[in-house]
């Protein structure tokens, strides 16, 4: 999801890699859960984060979108679907007056914290994407606890094979920055429904085989697709 916004407004003008030290540990939170709160649609989930969630939830991805909780809230719905810049995407979603994330149990805590979303590891860590590549920035402001300490990057993402990912990360955020603009410059709205609908079938609601590696199987369903 693009989104401009003005470096030295949210940073502290610095930009990462997976081995920088940023100060932004937080105590394990210590209870806190302001940012599982009134995010909106904004928890955007990619394939990744969906072969993570239909594997260790053992619900498919349709299911996962017709799949409530009972929580304090009442039944929840887990997942939503938006359109992102002219594609169909789908999001966590926030429920009841405190828009509070589905996953929150009663404690506060994540309930799937060892699985989470990509989107919710990288808080409140952001990316910045240019030349091919891209950085994290520290967006300071972010996050309200006080009296942090540094940690490095590749420890606070918590991701096996951070190399694979990042370029899967960089591979699928130029994937969505074409199918966008295609989307986005054509008069054909049965070719846009289209192309909405194929990605989110090849993608998400498409199967994953949790035996096979899922880099593998992002780069064929790429090829599906370009």
């Amino acid at each position: 999801m693009k989104r401009n916004i003005d470096m030295n407004e949210v940073s502290d003008g610095k930009l990462y890699t997976a081995n920088d030290m940023v100060k932004m540990g937080c105590n394990d939170c210590s209870g806190c859960s302001d940012c599982c709160t009134g995010m909106g649609s904004s928890i955007l989930l990619d394939p990744y984060d969906i072969y993570q969630m239909t594997k260790n939830l053992n619900r498919s991805f349709d299911q996962l979108m017709s799949c409530n909780l009972v929580g304090e809230e009442g039944t929840l719905r887990v997942i939503g679907l938006d359109i992102v810049d002219g594609l169909i995407l789908p999001h966590l979603n926030m429920a009841g007056v405190r828009e509070r994330c589905t996953f929150l149990n009663e404690e506060g805590r994540c309930s799937i914290h060892g699985f989470r979303p990509g989107f919710c590891r990288l808080f409140p860590l952001g990316r910045i994407y240019e030349n091919g590549t891209f950085h994290y920035f520290h967006q300071v402001y972010e996050c309200k606890k006080s009296h942090r300490t540094k940690v490095k990057v590749n420890k606070w993402l918590g991701i096996p094979n951070l190399k694979k990912y990042e370029q899967f990360v960089l591979d699928w955020h130029d994937f969505l920055e074409t199918a966008g603009a295609e989307v986005r410059g054509s008069s054909d709205e049965n070719a846009v429904k289209q192309t909405g609908l194929s990605l989110l079938y090849v993608f998400y609601r498409k199967p994953y085989d949790f035996q096979r590696d899922f880099y593998e199987q992002f780069y064929e369903k790429l090829e599906e697709l370009i």
